[in-house]
């Protein structure tokens, strides 16, 4: 995932660099390093935590207890 891949999926789910901040346990201003790719004329990849993160998110799971849960499989 890249800093447009990022802002795209962002956007999509409608979420303001805050909120998005907010779900995924960074400040805002994390938000803005990612989407531009650079900080302080640095670049800045995303890790690989705040990608699966964003997974997470899109699967429903907000928060992670560490308790293992088979997710059973849905019937046709």
């Amino acid at each position: 995932m890249n800093g447009k891949q990022f802002k795209k999926w962002r956007k999509y789910r409608n979420l303001s660099q805050k909120k998005a901040g907010e779900l995924l346990g960074l400040k805002a201003r994390m938000i803005q390093y990612y989407e531009s790719g650079e900080r302080e004329g640095k670049k800045v990849k995303i890790p690989k935590s705040i990608r699966l993160a964003c997974y997470a998110l899109d699967e429903g799971v907000v928060d992670y207890d560490g308790e293992y849960t088979k997710r059973r499989k849905s019937s046709p």
